[in-house]
C-alpha cells in the first residue's frame, strides 16, 4: 500500500517533458535510497521504466539479456553446468557471456563499467584506483562472470588462456579478491614463482579479511612446497593459520617435514617477518584497507546508520583485533556470537565456491 501512495505522488508530479521526468524520478530514488526507503526506490525504478521510450526499452534488454535470460541468469546456468561436471557445454555459454561482456560493457574513452559491489569497495577504489573516468555501474557483477569463464578455461586444459580474462576481470572489479586468487592458482599450475609471488602482493593490497590474507600465504606457501622450499614454505603456511586456521595446513606441514626429511623448525613472528621481507611481502593488512573501513564506520555512526556502522566495524576489527572497536560492537549488538567471521570471507559474497586455493589432498 505505501509503495501504491508513492506512485501516485510521483505520478502526480510528472510534466510533458521526458527529459525533466528522468531527472526528477532519478533524483527521488537517490533520495528514497538515503532514506532507506525500499518501497519508494521500487517506485520510482517503476516509473523510469514506465516512461521509457520503447527504443530506450529494447536496448536495455539487449545489454542485460542473452539467449532470453538476463544475464545473472545466464551465470547461474553456468554454476549448474560447471556443477554437474558438465564443463564443455558451460565453456560454450561462459566464453559467449565473456564475449557479450567484453563488446557491450568495453572501456570508453570517457567513462568505463565498474562491478563495485558495497560501499567499502566504492571507497577503497576511489582512494586506491581513482580515474579521470566517468565510473558507470555495471547491471551485474561482471568479476565473478568472467573468473568462472577463467576457472572453466583452467578445468578443461588452458590455463593460459585464463590469464587475460581474468585480467579484464578485475578491470572490472579490482577490489574483488577473486579473480586474484584465480590468477595465482593458474601460476601455481605454471610453476611461475615469481608471477605467483607478484599477484599475491597485489591482492593484499586490497585482502579485507583474516581468510582472504591466510589465502594469499597459503597460495606462497604451497608455491613454495613445489619449488622445494621447505621452510620457506612452512613460514608461509604458519603464518596462513595465524589469520585463519584450515584443517588442510596441519597435514601439509607433516608433509613438509616428510620431504625435508628432518623436522620443521616452527617459526616465531620475528622469523615470518624476516622471510617475508626476502619476497617483499608484507605481514598482516594493508594500512589503507583499514583506514577506508573505519572511516566508513565513523561516517556511518555520525549519520546514525548503525546497520551499516556495525559491518563497517566488525570488518575493521577483524584486521586489528583492537579491543576498544570491539567494545563499541558490543555496545551496538550485545548478542554478537560470532566478531570473527569463519571461512566464509567477506570477498566470497554468495558467488559460487569455484575457486581452490588451498590443496585439499596435501599428501599427494
Amino acid at each position: 500500500m505505501a509503495e501504491n501512495k508513492i506512485l501516485e505522488d510521483l505520478r502526480a508530479k510528472l510534466t510533458d517533458s521526458l527529459d525533466e521526468n528522468n531527472d526528477f524520478l532519478r533524483s527521488e530514488a537517490e533520495r528514497f535510497a538515503k532514506e532507506k526507503n525500499i518501497e519508494g526506490v521500487a517506485a520510482a525504478t517503476q516509473l523510469i521504466a514506465e516512461i521509457m521510450p520503447q527504443s530506450q526499452k529494447d536496448e536495455v534488454e539487449r545489454l542485460t539479456h542473452m539467449d532470453g535470460m538476463r544475464l545473472d541468469q545466464v551465470q547461474e546456468k553456468i554454476v549448474a553446468l560447471v556443477g554437474e561436471k558438465k564443463l564443455n557445454e558451460a565453456k560454450s555459454l561462459a566464453e559467449r557471456l565473456y564475449k557479450k561482456i567484453i563488446l557491450d560493457y568495453s572501456e570508453g574513452e570517457k567513462s568505463k563499467f565498474v562491478s563495485l559491489r558495497n560501499p567499502f569497495e566504492d571507497n577503497l577504489y576511489q582512494l586506491r584506483y581513482k580515474s579521470d573516468k566517468v565510473l558507470n555501474r555495471s547491471p551485474f557483477d561482471f568479476g565473478t562472470m568472467l573468473t568462472t569463464y577463467a576457472y572453466i578455461l583452467v578445468e578443461t586444459g588452458s590455463p593460459l588462456d585464463a590469464i587475460p580474462v581474468l585480467e579484464k576481470a578485475m578491470e572490472y572489479n579490482p577490489l574483488d579478491c577473486g579473480p586474484r586468487f584465480e590468477l595465482a592458482e593458474v601460476y601455481k599450475l605454471l610453476k611461475n614463482k615469481r608471477m605467483l609471488i607478484e599477484t599475491t602482493k597485489e591482492t593484499l593490497k586490497v585482502a579485507s579479511s583474516p581468510v582472504a590474507i591466510a589465502r594469499c600465504y597459503a597460495n606462497v606457501g604451497y608455491s613454495l612446497t613445489d619449488m622445494g622450499e621447505f621452510d620457506d614454505a612452512a613460514t608461509f603456511l604458519t603464518a596462513s593459520v595465524m589469520f585463519a586456521p584450515h584443517p588442510a595446513i596441519p597435514a601439509e606441514m607433516r608433509d613438509l617435514a616428510q620431504r625435508k626429511g628432518s623436522p620443521i623448525k616452527q617459526p616465531n613472528r620475528d622469523d615470518i617477518i624476516a622471510v617475508m621481507k626476502k619476497y617483499d611481502i608484507p605481514f598482516g593488512p594493508n594500512e589503507d584497507v583499514i583506514s577506508v573501513a573505519a572511516q566508513l564506520a565513523a561516517n556511518y555512526l555520525m549519520e546514525k546508520d548503525i546497520p551499516n556502522a556495525l559491518m563497517a566495524l566488525k570488518l575493521t576489527y577483524n584486521l586489528t583485533l583492537d579491543e576498544d572497536i570491539k567494545k563499541l560492537i558490543l555496545s551496538y549488538e550485545p548478542n554478537a556470537q560470532q566478531i570473527v567471521p569463519g571461512q566464509e570471507s567477506a570477498e566470497e559474497g554468495n558467488k559460487p565456491n569455484i575457486t581452490q586455493t588451498v590443496n585439499n589432498d596435501p599428501e599427494e
